[in-house]
């Protein structure tokens, strides 16, 4: 039976504020609806989502190619004006975490899987930030362990932050489960580090083939978890 369940930070419990991307394109003369932006999304993280990607980058890099991808999906061309916008936006993020957007349904599924009496942890690639992000958000109440790779300087898919987060958190690689929204970060990673079940949060419904379970939302977890303890 499992009692962890790791969680990502991005893309699964918060979200870049698409609204503040937006006002800062704004401020270069360039006009993106936030909504327009937030479907784009998973889009242009499809896009990256792929091991030779992965390979190659680190989570940095990554997340301001995102920001371009994300740009081309909605028809704005690469330009000084939007890498001045994405500058402010990288300020922005250096000192608060851009990623401040939570879902309504988020707090509730907490709750639910608090209430099961599972450890949460999150296991997260972030800057140095997600903590104070979390307190800021009221999120840091709802789990046991909050682990920011930039602390411990290794990140995901490398099975050495999933290890770190087993000891910091009293957890056992058997009895955990891990939730992230990149397969050949999450689910490759968790793998790696040899965890009962990775579990793909694949909200736009873009991995129809994963070799994975998937879910949509972060509520849709209590039932396959309750799937998993009645095959156990």
């Amino acid at each position: 039976m499992l009692d962890t369940l790791f969680v990502d930070a991005g893309g699964v419990l918060v979200h870049p504020s698409w609204t503040r991307v937006s006002e800062a394109l704004a401020q270069e003369g360039i006009a993106v609806d936030a909504a327009r932006l937030a479907a784009a999304e998973p889009h242009a993280m499809r896009v990256l989502d792929q091991s030779v990607i992965v390979g190659a980058t680190d989570d940095q890099k990554r997340g301001w190619m995102y920001f371009n991808l994300v740009l081309e999906q909605v028809g704005v061309p690469r330009s000084p004006r939007t890498e001045a916008a994405l500058e402010t936006l990288a300020a922005y993020h250096r000192a608060q975490n851009l990623w401040e957007h939570v879902e309504s349904d988020v707090a509730p599924a907490l709750a639910a899987l608090r209430a099961r009496g599972l450890r949460l942890v999150v296991v997260s690639n972030a800057n140095g930030r997600l903590r104070h992000l979390f307190d800021r958000l009221d999120l840091t109440r709802w789990f046991d362990v909050v682990l920011d790779s930039h602390e411990w300087g290794v990140e995901k898919p490398d099975p050495q932050l999933f290890h770190h987060a087993l000891e910091a958190s009293g957890a056992t690689a058997e009895r955990t489960a891990h939730v992230g929204d990149l397969y050949h970060v999450d689910v490759v990673g968790a793998r790696r580090a040899g965890l009962a079940h990775a579990v793909l949060f694949d909200a736009a419904g873009l991995y129809p083939d994963a070799d994975c379970p998937r879910i949509g939302r972060l509520a849709e977890i209590t039932a396959w978890l309750d799937g998993i303890a009645g095959r156990e």
